[in-house]
């Protein structure tokens, strides 16, 4: 499966569940673990297990390798792993708590000004 068609699927699912805060960041120059990082959040652990159940299953029906599923069981963060994209499924107070966007998010630009001096900028 090509891994934008991997990503979209996986977008797919989590919509159908009706996750919130759905993020996706390319990692390929940051890591060698994993091409893309979604990031979304579910507001119980029942909305958090279905999540990631639907996703392995729409991942499956699809022609996806599921590597592997953690966190199911507590179901307060899911990871799915899906080789070339993994899947962080988190409540919304564990979310804040661990800022994997903060993480995984490019860090903005940086330009000078006439000054000399660095300004950041956010990226698009």
């Amino acid at each position: 499966m090509r891994i934008d068609a991997m990503k979209r699927a996986v977008i797919d699912a989590l919509e159908d569940v009706k996750a919130k805060d759905i993020v996706a960041f390319n990692v390929t120059k940051m890591t060698t673990l994993c091409d893309w990082v979604v990031i979304a959040s579910g507001d119980s652990n029942r909305q958090t297990k279905a999540l990631a159940v639907n996703v392995r299953n729409k991942l499956k029906e699809a022609g996806a390798e599921v590597i592997g599923i953690e966190g199911e069981a507590v179901g307060e963060w899911i990871l799915v792993d899906l080789g070339k994209v993994i899947v962080h499924i988190m409540q919304p107070t564990i979310r804040a708590h661990y800022n994997l966007e903060e993480l995984w998010a490019p860090p903005p630009r940086t330009r000078r000004r006439a000054s000399g001096a660095a300004t950041a900028e956010p990226t698009a």
